[in-house]
Order: C-alpha cells, then sequence, then structure tokens
C-alpha cells in the first residue's frame, strides 16, 4: 500500500527515487508512503503513551533508525499483510490488523487500519481510519510522505505555496524544541532553498501547492492533519508536503488526539493536479 505512480498526460508526478525494490527490500521512501504509527522521528529508543511505556529497538518488530540512531517512520514500510476488503471502478480499501504480535511489539495498541484510496476528476484522495479493537485509546501520529516532482521545469524556477500556520524551531536532530513562529500564507520559489521542516497549527482544508510550467499539484489536508512536514533535500528534484496528525515526536511528548475504544479516528487529504 504505497503509491508508485502518478501521472498527468504521460509525466511522473512522483518522485521515484531509488525504486519500489528498495523499498520493499530496506524500507527506502519514494512515492507516496505511509508513516505509521508514527510520522517521521521519535526522540528517543522509548516512549510512553496511554499509560503504556515502549522500548524499541533497531531491526526489530519493523522498527528503522535515521542516520542519528533514532527510530524513524513507523514499522508498516512494505508490511505484507494488507488485506484487500474492497475494490470498486476507482476505488481501492485495504486494511491490516493491527493485533499481530510483531506489530504489537512496537506499537502495542491493537486496532483495525483502513486505507481507502480514490481518483475522482483529477484528485487522489486516500482516508485513513483507525478503530481500537481492545480496551485502550490509540495514539494518532501517523502521517504520509509524498514526493512530489515536476519534471519539466527545472528545481530552481518551482513555487511553493502554504497556507497560515506555525513554524516549528528543530533542534540538531530534526524534533521540536517547543519554540514556533506563526507564518502568514506563503507563495515563493524553491530556487537552490532546502528543507526539512516542522509546521503546526493547519487548518483543516488548508492546501500546500508546487507549480511551475502550465502545471500545479495542490495537497489539500481536508480532516485531521493538523500539522505538517515539509521536505525539499540538495541534490533531488523533489518536493515532500507531508500531512501529519501530529508534529514530529508527539508519540513521546504528547499533544496527540487518540481514536477512543467504541469510536474511530479518521484523517483523509487528497492530491489534486491542475
Amino acid at each position: 500500500m504505497i503509491g508508485i505512480s502518478l501521472t498527468d498526460s504521460g509525466t511522473e508526478l512522483l518522485g521515484q527515487r531509488r525504486g519500489l525494490d528498495a523499498y520493499v527490500a530496506n524500507g527506502k521512501t519514494m512515492g507516496i508512503p505511509l508513516l505509521y504509527p508514527w510520522a517521521n522521528r521519535l526522540g528517543a529508543n522509548s516512549y510512553s503513551a496511554e499509560g503504556t511505556t515502549v522500548t524499541l529497538t533497531a531491526g526489530e518488530h519493523g522498527v528503522r533508525t535515521d542516520p542519528n540512531g533514532l527510530p524513524i517512520h513507523g514499522v508498516l514500510a512494505a508490511y505484507p499483510h494488507w488485506r484487500v476488503t474492497h475494490e470498486s471502478g476507482h476505488e481501492l480499501t485495504s486494511e491490516v490488523d493491527f493485533s499481530d504480535e510483531d506489530l504489537l511489539a512496537s506499537f502495542p495498541f491493537p486496532h483495525r487500519l483502513a486505507l481507502t484510496v480514490s481518483l475522482s476528476q483529477r484528485a487522489l484522495r486516500m482516508r485513513i481510519s483507525v478503530t481500537p479493537t481492545g480496551e485502550q485509546a490509540v495514539p494518532l501520529c501517523f502521517g504520509f510522505h509524498p514526493y512530489l516532482q515536476l519534471p519539466d521545469v527545472p528545481r530552481d524556477q518551482w513555487i511553493i505555496d502554504t497556507p497560515a500556520m506555525r513554524h516549528l524551531t528543530l533542534d540538531g536532530q530534526g524534533l521540536p524544541t517547543g519554540e514556533a513562529v506563526v507564518q502568514p500564507a506563503l507563495s515563493e520559489p524553491l530556487g537552490d532553498k532546502t528543507f526539512d521542516d516542522g509546521y503546526d497549527q493547519v487548518a483543516d482544508g488548508a492546501v500546500f501547492a508546487v507549480s511551475g510550467g502550465d502545471r500545479r499539484i495542490e495537497v489539500h489536508f481536508e480532516e485531521g492533519y493538523p500539522a505538517a512536514q515539509i521536505f525539499a533535500p540538495p541534490g533531488e528534484s523533489v518536493v515532500c508536503l507531508e500531512p501529519m496528525t501530529a508534529v514530529t515526536d508527539a508519540l513521546r511528548r504528547g499533544g496527540y488526539r487518540s481514536a477512543q475504544p467504541g469510536d474511530w479516528g479518521i484523517a483523509q487529504f487528497s492530491i489534486r493536479v491542475g
């Protein structure tokens, strides 16, 4: 359940990076990967949430680490046990029963995770639902990492549009320091800038976009994504406008919402091409 291609008139709009084989073998991200159950990195190899303390071990139970040795991007990279539950026309739903012993070792909150993907009127929509199957609430700290590109236009000519939100101050490991600056809506050339920046106070319905030439790609944070990460690495012609249900390291620091037993958590975003 990774988005590997999104084309418009034969032009590939998703960064392929190392390709699908590297994602399956080593979790190297490309396309539109789901970062679950946490987006981006955690500040340590342990966390306490919903009254439960968890210790993570690199290389075990789906845990991968960044260059600083911090757990990154959750545990579902290339997870093979998704089950298609609905397929009709331009819509697909697939589920993970998050009660497997291996999954619970890293995130001990039993639930059913469903991802519905639909394509309609030049919009690709991705809807997540999290339904607790036990007596514990399930923290919602996940996100998506769409690698967007405009291969017909030089990177330094791309225009990035962002909504009003708060720009988080990050430390040298990419973790929020607790400080933030209110940032108005912006429209600016990407130029030679690089980004690996965090944001919060993103309103439902907020729109992020990259445009160039005669094409504009918009990421609509439709519901349940109050945080974002913008990633534009040096040496790569991609920009990532990442919807996140909570800021980086929220699973350790708090500030996330939870899906409650007997209820569910919903989050939805879309990518629209104009």
